[in-house]
C-alpha cells in the first residue's frame, strides 16, 4: 500500500485534495491506521484518483462524481461515463437551438426597434362592402386553418378573393380568442354552420406587415400608434387579411408571408 504523500504523486492529487475527497466519500482509503489516522492506498484505487480528477476539472459537481463511481467494474464505470456524454451531447444540442433561435430574434428585434420609430406605410383608407362566407371560432389564433381549410372545400369556385380574420376581442387572448375564418364569395350558397352574409364597408386604418405572423405585434404597434396620435376610435371586429401566406399543401415561407391589418375606426 501507498501513503498519502506516495499517492498524491502517483495520482497527481494533492494530499489536501485527498483529505478533502476523504471527507466527501468520494474516495476512501484502503486502510486508515487508529492510531496515527495516516491513510493508506492500494495501486487499484489509483485509476478511480485519474477519473475522479479528470471529471473534477470538467467542473462535474462531487455528487455526479459519486454517482458515476458507484459501479462495480471499470467497464461499468465506462458505460456511466458513455452515457453521461451522450446526455451532454443533447444539452449542447439543445443549447446551440436555443443561441440560434436567440440570433433571430434579437436581429428581428432590432429591425423592429427601427421599424418602431416611424410610421411609414399607415394609411388611412376605405373597404367596400364584401360578400363572405364565414365560420366563427374560438379557440387559439393559429387553429383559424381548421376554419380555412372547411370554407375552401365547401365553397371551392365561388371564392373570389384573399382569406381574411375578424378578430372580435379587444385583448389579445391565448386560448380562448373569439375570431371568424372568412373568404370572399361571388354568389351566395347555404352551408351549415357558415356565415353567409355582407360584410359592411368601414373606414379603417391600415399597415401591410411583412413577414411571420408571430411577428404581427410589431406592426400592430405601429397601427395603434398611429390611431392614438389621432384620437381615433377603434370599432369591433378588426381584421386580418392575408395577402400571401401558406398554401393548402404547402406552408412557404413565413418570412414572405405578408398581411394587411385593417383597424375600423368610426368615420
Amino acid at each position: 500500500m501507498f501513503t498519502i504523500g506516495e499517492f498524491s504523486k502517483l495520482s497527481g492529487l494533492t494530499v489536501k485534495t485527498l483529505r478533502f475527497y476523504h471527507e466527501e466519500g468520494l474516495l476512501v482509503p484502503t486502510f486508515v491506521d487508529p492510531d496515527t489516522s495516516y491513510r493508506y492506498y492500494n495501486e487499484s484505487q489509483i485509476g478511480t484518483a485519474r477519473v475522479i480528477a479528470y471529471l473534477r476539472s470538467l467542473e462535474f459537481p462531487i455528487g455526479d462524481i459519486k454517482q458515476l463511481l458507484v459501479t462495480e467494474d471499470e467497464h461499468g464505470l465506462l458505460d456511466r461515463l458513455e452515457r453521461q456524454r451522450s446526455q451532454i451531447k443533447e444539452q449542447i444540442k439543445r443549447l446551440q437551438r436555443t443561441v440560434r433561435s436567440l440570433d433571430q430574434f434579437i436581429a428581428e428585434e432590432r429591425q423592429g426597434q427601427a421599424m418602431a420609430q416611424t410610421l411609414e406605410g399607415v394609411t388611412e383608407k376605405n373597404v367596400d362592402a364584401l360578400l363572405v362566407a364565414g365560420i366563427r371560432m374560438k379557440g387559439r389564433y393559429n387553429e383559424c386553418g381548421k376554419g380555412f381549410g372547411r370554407l375552401g372545400r365547401s365553397f371551392g369556385r365561388l371564392i373570389c378573393g384573399k382569406p381574411l380574420m375578424l378578430h372580435y376581442d379587444s385583448e389579445y387572448r391565448e386560448d380562448d380568442a373569439d375570431f371568424e375564418a372568412c373568404l370572399p364569395i361571388r354568389q351566395r350558397k347555404t352551408v351549415e354552420g357558415v356565415s353567409v352574409r355582407e360584410l359592411h364597408g368601414v373606414r379603417c386604418v391600415a399597415l401591410v406587415h411583412k413577414g411571420p405572423y408571430d411577428l404581427l405585434g410589431r406592426s400592430y404597434a405601429q397601427v395603434f400608434k398611429w390611431i392614438k396620435e389621432r384620437n381615433c376610435k377603434v370599432t369591433l371586429p378588426t381584421r386580418e387579411v392575408f395577402l400571401k401566406g401558406p398554401g393548402m399543401i404547402f406552408r412557404g415561407n413565413p418570412k414572405n408571408y405578408v398581411t394587411e391589418i385593417q383597424i375600423p375606426i368610426e368615420a
